[in-house]
């Protein structure tokens, strides 16, 4: 029997701890260095990813994205947003993440499905607007408005808005006519998955989850407060395994994050604004610039695009039912690896181990 999709990506993540090193050093290598300049502009120009194997460069917030693959735009539980911003790309460990997610929810959870927002752009990096992370593949926004029952159109996709979950006139309160359980069964679900490091909610909605969820609290450490984050919450996973030219994030802090660290939200200081300095001009932000990211993301944005947007999208462009039929390989395994790149065939066989565990914070 020909062995599911993420079985493969398991024995991809065994395989890079061999082999990542090497495409490490090949990224940075074997391209030509593009010239520098403001890494946005050259990042948000970029239409699609490059050929080779999948790698996420950096940190969160400062690195790019090798590989990337794209999560079609509808699938049975899932439909993505904003299609005109092209940031449906990720680490094929996150898309098949995204979709399992989907499957579950609508399967356990009384959600019918995910709007998607943001992910990545096509190789990473930082974006002209709206996020400081997302950088490397590894960040996904996923909408607190259930997904309706039909086919948005294009057009409903870039003008519709989700729904904040906050009470209007009201200092960090959820509005229980919005809010349902099934919100909080979907964001603890997404948090149940030992690759998901950590997911960003609104201050008030972790409020909510520590107040009146019922169930296994074990990931609810994992859920933890931020600005924003009232119309979607935030899921980031873990560095894959023997991904050595990632930044893993430090570990969130043990406990169900209920108590002081939340309580610190609701006091005035994480909203006080600094008065300026008067003798002092203030400083004007300056942007991040190509040579302060990773030395390989400059040969990430030299190097070939794959054929075409529907090659490099997960299951060549329509949805794969996990549970019942094996997922084909992602295309970019069909492309001819960029220069420098060592393929896992080249190296020795390795045993079958089965799933291959993620880090767990």
């Amino acid at each position: 029997m020909t062995p599911s999709f993420l079985t493969r990506l398991s024995r991809l993540g065994l395989k890079t701890l061999l082999f990542a090193a090497a495409l490490s050093a090949a990224l940075a290598e074997s391209l030509p260095a593009r010239a520098d300049g403001v890494a946005k502009e050259l990042f948000g120009a970029v239409q699609l990813p490059n050929r080779g194997a999948p790698q996420s460069f950096g940190f969160y917030a400062k690195g790019c994205l090798s590989g990337a693959v794209a999560i079609p735009t509808d699938g049975p539980t899932w439909q993505a947003m904003r299609l005109s911003r092209n940031r449906r790309w990720g680490n094929p460990i996150l898309i098949s993440l995204l979709e399992r997610l989907s499957q579950d929810a609508a399967r356990n959870d009384g959600w019918p499905g995910l709007l998607l927002g943001d992910i990545s752009q096509p190789r990473g990096g930082p974006m002209k607007s709206g996020h400081a992370s997302h950088q490397i593949g590894l960040d996904a926004d996923i909408w607190l408005t259930p997904m309706p029952s039909r086919t948005l159109t294009a057009s409903e996709r870039e003008t519709i808005s989700a729904r904040s979950m906050l009470k209007p006139n009201a200092f960090l309160t959820v509005d229980d006519s919005v809010w349902t359980p099934a919100h909080a069964r979907v964001i603890m679900r997404a948090a149940s998955y030992p690759e998901v490091e950590r997911i960003f909610v609104n201050p008030a909605i972790k409020k909510k989850l520590c107040d009146t969820w019922a169930g296994d609290r074990t990931s609810l450490g994992k859920v933890r407060p931020y600005y924003g984050h009232d119309y979607h919450f935030h899921i980031r996973i873990h560095c894959p395994p023997g991904a050595v030219g990632c930044k893993a994030q430090d570990p969130v802090p043990d406990g169900d994050g209920c108590g002081k660290q939340l309580a610190w939200w609701f006091t005035k200081e994480p909203w006080a604004q600094k008065k300026p300095d008067p003798t002092k001009p203030a400083p004007k932000p300056r942007p991040i610039m190509l040579s302060q990211l990773p030395k390989a993301c400059s040969a990430v944005l030299a190097a070939p695009s794959v054929s075409s947007e529907m090659a490099a999208t997960m299951g060549g462009g329509r949805a794969v039912a996990y549970a019942e039929t094996a997922a084909p390989e992602p295309a970019f395994s069909e492309e001819p690896p960029a220069a420098g790149f060592i393929p896992p065939s080249d190296y020795p066989a390795l045993p079958e181990f089965g799933p291959y565990p993620f880090l767990r914070p």
